[in-house]
């Protein structure tokens, strides 16, 4: 009989000390990111801001009393390296939600995959087609370029008073869907663009993009362009052809590794910007732990991935559970949230963010001019 009793002891005591090690189990976040590649300096900046949340949150005791823990695969900034990394991640079998990167035309890429799979996904790609095209997994961590072309327009129209728009995109998903959504966000203030030009992502020589530039007569130039290095050359070979007129982009324009390639060639611009420090005290908070942590400045290619690892978080912890679906649906109610990048409320898309900030390059710094927020679906 004591023998008996010892060995249902035992047994009971074995069911538990495997049922503590398996809820104590860290809770796993992939996250694709460019850690090489001709963005690898944006993806630096990812890794740092998802780490830095990943620590914050495991400091203060984790989700649900588990840590987490981010295993990160290079996409080598590429879409079929970004299909490659999401397919070690999810072929592991033990991923309870994902992290996409800051590119639309990766995201665009890996979108079917991910759909198949059931996870959820936040992404940092602002081409509004991302979460409008029915996979109900990909939750963005920015605001769309629906609102973004609405706050160029509003911004330079109305407060500037411009009215020959020139708009310089690149040629992906994120670049074609910024141009398209300005052009039809300059035509509800009764304007049309006078000349739209395209160019392949990491040219060398916008020549004859300026020269057409010039030719039009266009007192501002609007540009969606997707990778920052472009943004430093384009801005470098503007000035040089002596064009010198207003410029009013995408966050690209605003972002570190632009300035300090072009340094004063955007000099005076403006900008929207997601993140944008001394807009909220989130912002400047998280600037000054960012700059203790790294000793460098944050930009949106961090932010952005500090508060998608948040969000992930606060959904599971709303949730009482790290089942896909049930994460699922408790991101989509989240209401009122004050992140880094702004305040989330998502919709029955998946975008959290509303509106934008409007920022100046004063001198290499930048400034803080006004938020500018619509209501959602507006």
């Amino acid at each position: 009989m004591r023998t008996r009793l010892a060995s249902i002891c035992t047994i009971a005591t074995l069911a538990m000390m495997s049922s503590y090690a398996q809820a104590a189990d860290p809770i796993k976040i992939g996250m694709v990111t460019e850690s090489t590649g001709a963005n690898a300096e944006a993806g630096v900046y990812q890794n740092n801001g998802a780490k830095m949340a990943v620590e914050e949150i495991n400091k203060a005791g984790g989700v649900l009393g588990r840590q987490l823990e981010l295993h990160i695969e290079d996409n080598g900034s590429t879409n079929p390296g970004s299909i490659l990394a999401l397919s070690k991640l999810t072929s592991r079998g033990d991923i309870t939600a994902l992290i996409g990167t800051v590119r639309s035309t990766q995201v665009q890429a890996m979108s079917p995959t991910v759909k198949k799979t059931g996870l959820p996904m936040m992404v940092g790609g602002t081409d509004v087609g991302l979460t409008h095209s029915g996979n109900p997994w990909i939750f963005r961590a920015r605001p769309n370029d629906g609102y973004s072309a609405k706050v160029i327009a509003s911004f330079g129209v109305d407060t500037l008073k411009l009215k020959k728009w020139a708009i310089v995109h690149s040629t992906d998903a994120f670049g074609n869907g910024g141009a398209k959504a300005l052009t039809a966000a300059l035509k509800e203030h009764g304007l049309e663009p006078i000349t739209v030009q395209g160019f392949t992502s990491n040219s060398q020589d916008f020549t004859p993009i300026v020269l057409a530039i010039k030719k039009s007569g266009a007192d501002v130039v609007s540009t969606y362009i997707a990778n920052s290095t472009d943004v430093g050359i384009f801005a470098k070979q503007l000035r040089q052809l002596g064009l010198n007129i207003a410029w009013v982009g995408s966050p690209s324009i605003s972002t570190d590794t632009a300035m300090k390639l072009a340094q004063n060639a955007l000099y005076g611009t403006y900008s929207i910007a997601d993140y944008a420090v001394g807009s909220s005290p989130q912002t400047q908070a998280y600037a000054e732990r960012y700059k203790a942590a790294f000793n460098m400045e944050p930009d949106l290619y961090s932010s952005w991935a500090y508060d998608a690892v948040q969000i992930l978080a606060l959904g599971m912890k709303n949730a009482n559970s790290t089942e896909p679906a049930a994460v699922q649906k408790a991101i989509r109610a989240i209401k009122d949230y004050k992140g880094v990048e702004g305040t989330y409320t998502y919709d029955e898309n998946g975008d959290g963010l509303h509106g934008y900030n409007i920022v100046k390059n004063e001198d290499g710094k930048i400034k803080f001019v006004e938020h500018i927020d619509f209501a959602p679906g507006k």
